[in-house]
């Protein structure tokens, strides 16, 4: 009896939540302190812009950031339609250089160049994570931040497929696995819950998308949880200073870059 009231008043309270959110959007506890290290500094963003970031994010932080550049991997991307190289990039009223670049390497950008970096469910689809993340930090000053938000598996349609392990991503490290690397291919095929996918296909559709995968980076080659996310950062050298989990989708992770 308790469950079934439970669940009638969650459900009469959700059209009114929403319309709280609107105007007082959901923060991570510590989002202040997080946002401020970012504030009038010079950054990059891997993939995005994200709406995590806005004004109506759990860590609105574009709004106070002095200049940040972009990369994708395309000029079509699923998520962002048309880009043009060197062309202007602007969100929430900060400007910077929208690059077409694959995120393993960002060529042409000097050593040393921004005091952050960030990445919102974008490493998830790297066919090599540790890989990107050295070339990176190559472009990151020393002591300067990275802050990477990845699916947590618990509450995505990875949630069938078993975790990533560290020694795998070593491994992909060593060969040098290229995006276009279809390892993961068959799995995602089997286990990837398509009715908690936002993108609503159905498996032929679903199946045609991921065998084009070089194309469109849509699969996630590999499924996080917190303790994975932490072995990424300390493989890679960098200083964790907050690692938590927001929600039952996302995982955050703010670091230093050690050099």
């Amino acid at each position: 009896m308790f469950w079934k009231t439970y669940t009638i008043m969650r459900k009469a309270l959700t059209p009114i939540e929403n319309y709280y959110r609107k105007f007082f959007p959901k923060r991570m506890i510590n989002h202040k302190d997080i946002c401020k290290r970012f504030s009038g500094e010079t950054g990059i963003e891997i993939g995005g812009p994200s709406q995590i970031f806005t004004k109506k994010g759990f860590l609105p932080l574009y709004k106070n950031i002095k200049s940040l550049d972009n990369v994708n991997f395309s000029n079509q991307t699923v998520w962002e339609g048309s880009l043009q190289d060197n062309s202007l990039f602007e969100i929430e009223g900060t400007t910077g250089i929208q690059y077409i670049k694959e995120a393993s390497n960002l060529h042409e950008i000097e050593d040393s160049k921004y005091s952050f970096l960030l990445s919102s469910h974008n490493i998830e689809h790297l066919a090599n994570p540790l890989k990107t993340i050295k070339e990176w930090k190559r472009v990151v000053k020393p002591d300067g931040y990275f802050l990477f938000v990845v699916p947590n598996k618990e509450g995505t349609f990875d949630h069938l497929r078993p975790v990533t392990t560290i020694d795998h991503l070593i491994q992909d490290l060593k060969n040098d696995t290229k995006e276009d690397d279809s390892t993961h291919f068959e799995e995602v095929l089997e286990l990837h819950d398509l009715a908690m996918d936002p993108g609503s296909m159905n498996y032929s559709d679903f199946k045609k998308r991921t065998l084009l995968n070089h194309e469109n980076r849509c699969v996630h080659h590999h499924v996080f949880n917190l303790p994975l996310l932490k072995e990424i950062a300390i493989q890679s050298d960098i200083e964790i200073i907050l690692a938590a989990k927001f929600s039952k989708i996302h995982l955050v992770l703010l670091g230093k870059n050690r050099k």
